[in-house]
């Protein structure tokens, strides 16, 4: 038996208040019984729901989410819709040359795809897709992405275009910015709108959805049982979606740990859109370790995130991954550097939210040791929007026995560097945290980090982007 911990909800977005939502979803009440079972209603376990009904539409799908679809990380995060191509290198590293130009090619495919399907469903999730600006904002950062462009042209692809300062200057309206590359295939979108557009669609094809029905505990067998306070689901299989939550599960908490990311949103800019000449629609993302990422909004406002990195003891959910004060300060004390002619009333929301991050910054897909039934599919790393539509496709056909070019990629089943268990990874987590704040805060200002810094910051793991 394996018992979850099941959390209060986190702190609505920007992005969640903005949408008018559907009544939650019945709660699951008795017993029930389904084919494949999924817990977490977010991106990753509405794709599998839907990839599943196109593979095999009598297919009895059931989804369990503790909160709302999209009430996790998928209703809060940046809304960047990126490729893999920024983590080409890394990908190599883990599988064949062929392997990784197939999942980069996906990667980017889906991106495509994803515009494709809110327009055949009708789903308002602002698709824009003008493409990603990444960037230096520090002399110790220019051409960090070298390595990943050489890592391309070796696969005889190139993505990335690269751009004169002036250029990039001009683009990103921040006088910070010293030099980037451009890569056209990104989009950005509302993600809690296309949450609650997938759900929509998925409960169109059949897929039950159980909302407010937190799974307590998970009794392996042939079928597993699932546990809620109301009730009981039983699978043939069941399908692990459950993102930074997954570490309350042992055997997950070696290969993720969760880390905060925070978001501020400004008010309506109007015209000084024009004055800070950030009118493209690019996203934007510089190149620290505890990466800024930002872009527009369709209704004029700026949308800036940093990735804050605060960790928990034994990786429990609770505040700094929902409204951490303290994030939530360092993220607009990046944003008005980065627009120094924004004043500092200007700021409506801000909120955090959980990141499950693997050592490389990948995802990693398997099934729990001793239970072939019981699938997951983790490590999203902030960078899920659109890759889930692709992990959806491949633990679809996990639950599905296919075998086929997704449950033959490079991501099932592979080798993960494991984080400590605790004392010391929350210890040893917090010293490399804070080491990556000094190292970066002195690059900012044009100075060298400490060694120990140095030496501290290199055991963190893998940011949004490799590096050179």
């Amino acid at each position: 038996m394996m018992k979850l911990n099941p959390t209060p909800p986190l702190k609505r977005s920007y992005w969640q208040e903005s949408i008018d939502a559907s009544a939650p979803a019945a709660a699951l009440r008795g017993t029930e019984k389904a084919d494949v079972a999924i817990i977490g209603g977010g991106f990753v376990g509405l794709w599998t729901a839907l990839t599943l009904k196109q593979h095999e539409p009598d297919c009895d799908v059931a989804i369990l989410e503790q909160d709302v679809c999209g009430g996790g990380a998928s209703g809060r995060n940046g809304g960047f819709a990126m490729s893999w191509w920024p983590k080409i290198g890394t990908i190599q590293s883990i599988c064949s040359a062929e392997q990784a130009l197939f999942l980069g090619r996906s990667a980017e495919q889906a991106i495509h795809e994803l515009g494709e399907f809110c327009r055949e469903h009708a789903i308002d999730a602002h698709f824009v897709q003008k493409g990603w600006l990444w960037t230096a904002t520090t002399p110790a950062h220019v051409d960090s992405w070298n390595g990943t462009l050489q890592a391309c042209e070796r696969l005889g692809v190139q993505p990335f275009e690269r751009l004169s300062p002036q250029e990039v200057r001009r683009r990103t309206g921040s006088p910070i910015h010293l030099a980037g590359v451009f890569e056209a295939s990104n989009a950005t979108v509302q993600p809690a709108a296309l949450v609650h557009g997938m759900r929509r669609v998925a409960l169109a094809s059949g897929v039950r959805i159980h909302e407010r029905s937190a799974v307590t505990r998970i009794q392996p067998g042939m079928p597993a049982v699932l546990h809620t306070e109301g009730g009981q689901l039983q699978a043939e299989k069941v399908v692990l979606a459950t993102n930074a939550w997954s570490a309350a599960i042992p055997e997950l908490a070696r290969l993720i740990t969760p880390v905060n990311s925070s978001i501020a949103v400004t008010y309506p800019l109007g015209e000084e859109f024009e004055k800070i000449g950030w009118t493209g629609g690019e996203s934007i993302t510089d190149s620290q370790l505890m990466v800024d990422y930002y872009r527009t909004t369709r209704d004029g406002r700026i949308a800036f995130g940093k990735g804050t990195g605060a960790i928990s003891y034994r990786s429990e959910i609770k505040s700094i991954f929902s409204d951490d004060a303290q994030s939530i300060a360092m993220t607009c004390a990046d944003l008005f550097h980065t627009y120094p002619s924004l004043r500092n009333d200007r700021i409506s929301h801000g909120w955090a939210g959980p990141i499950d991050r693997t050592y490389d910054s990948l995802p990693v897909f398997g099934n729990l040791k001793g239970h072939a039934n019981i699938l997951y599919g983790i490590g999203w790393s902030g960078n899920g929007v659109s890759p889930s539509r692709l992990g959806g496709r491949i633990l679809a056909s996990m639950a599905l026995g296919r075998k086929d070019e997704w449950t033959q990629c490079g991501l099932v089943g592979r080798p993960c560097k494991p984080f400590p268990p605790e004392p010391f990874r929350y210890v040893g987590g917090s010293m490399v945290r804070n080491a990556v704040i000094r190292k970066e805060q002195a690059e900012m200002r044009g100075k060298r980090p400490g060694t120990i810094d140095r030496l501290l910051a290199s055991l963190a793991p893998s940011g949004l982007e490799d590096k050179s």
